[in-house]
């Protein structure tokens, strides 16, 4: 596992952008407090998770609204057809660490990243 942030950077009902890992992730903090973390670009246009709505176990990409699961990253509105990888999360002493998925991210077309 590895550290991503302070649980303290993550409102409730909101997502922090993580971009010290490829691709990039994001945190998600429920207004019930759990915290989850997908990738962060959704799998139909490149837009940021972290900058969309979350309500209950889900968010809603900003751009064309489709939404995922933060517990499994799958995806049950259009546009986007593809889930989003979904990783494990621990929080210990007010602090985020996330074990990153080994599947195969779903990128939106014309979207790649170079492994750091």
């Amino acid at each position: 596992m590895q550290h991503v942030c302070a649980l303290a950077d993550v409102p409730a009902g909101e997502g922090l952008r993580i971009g010290s890992v490829t691709p990039p992730i994001a945190v998600f903090r429920t207004e019930d407090g759990e915290v989850f973390a997908l990738d962060d670009t959704c799998t139909h246009q490149d837009a940021s998770l972290a900058d969309g709505w979350v309500e209950d176990c889900w968010v809603e990409c900003p751009l064309h609204a489709s939404r995922f699961d933060l517990r499994t990253g799958a995806v049950d509105a259009p546009p986007a057809k593809l889930p989003v990888r979904a990783h494990r999360v621990e929080v210990r002493d007010g602090e985020v660490w996330v074990a990153l998925s080994e599947a195969v991210a779903h990128l939106p077309p014309g979207v790649s990243y170079e492994a750091g």
